[in-house]
């Protein structure tokens, strides 16, 4: 049985609009837990957002590969993505190779977003750091010419970093999106993968489930908001308002 599920075909740029943001995610249920309020509070402002998971997410304890299907396409319809796709790519297994830094820049001069996000830089998990790692290296690698990757030469404006981290770093973000209106429905998300968040897991709390609520209070209480997520970036911010700063 493998592990891998057949890479998402790449979108034709000729008939495809552009997204304004791509997430790339490790595993289904990185980019709902990281960010999924902001991802879907850009959606509701308008934008077109895609998430990309780089890996099927399994073997894990309690999911199996189509347990793991189902609960990600619950969790896309609730958030009503623009586009994801997945790499595939080996979970457990994810290297910055030369191979799968073009497989990700192919996806992203096929997609054009504006923005790119990744995870966080300081992890436990090597597959989240490798993520980061193939993000920033195909970032670059998308824009390269006289090469055979699909699509026309891209590069995204800026890199953002979400938290979906395992350890408990006592972090200080470059800023933290509020969304108290989208709490609800990015819960719904995450509840979807049940055989990560619920199944077999501690019932005593705090459960999973709520370290995750109690992340998000944190964050809003910070910006005096019921709920908010926290990003960071390595790249000076550019301002041309300050009209929207809370």
């Amino acid at each position: 049985m493998t592990n891998t599920l057949t890479p998402t075909e790449f979108p034709n740029p000729d008939e495809f609009e552009p997204l304004d943001f791509l997430v790339v995610a490790p595993h289904p249920d990185d980019a709902e837990i990281g960010m999924g309020g902001t991802i879907m509070r850009m959606l509701d402002q308008g934008m077109r957002v895609g998430v990309l998971d780089l890996t099927s997410g399994e073997p894990t304890p309690h999911g199996s590969m189509e347990t793991r299907i189902r609960e990600t396409a619950a969790a896309t319809s609730v958030m009503n993505l623009t586009w994801r796709g997945n790499a595939g790519l080996v979970n457990r297994a994810l290297e910055n190779t030369i191979e799968a830094r073009i497989r990700i820049a192919s996806y992203i001069r096929c997609l054009r977003p504006r923005w790119l996000f990744a995870p966080y830089y300081h992890d436990a998990h090597p597959d989240h750091l490798a993520a980061t790692l193939l993000t920033e290296a195909a970032r670059f690698q998308a824009k390269l010419s006289k090469t055979d990757m699909p699509g026309p030469r891209h590069h995204p404006e800026r890199l953002y970093y979400y938290f979906c981290i395992h350890l408990r770093l006592a972090v200080q973000p470059a800023w933290i999106v509020d969304i108290s209106e989208q709490w609800e429905r990015k819960m719904e998300a995450v509840r979807a993968y049940e055989s990560q968040m619920i199944t077999g897991r501690p019932a005593t709390p705090p459960t999973l489930i709520d370290r995750i609520r109690h992340e998000g209070e944190h964050w809003g209480r910070l910006i005096n908001r019921t709920h908010g997520e926290p990003f960071d970036t390595k790249e000076p911010l550019a301002l041309n308002s300050l009209r929207d700063l809370l």
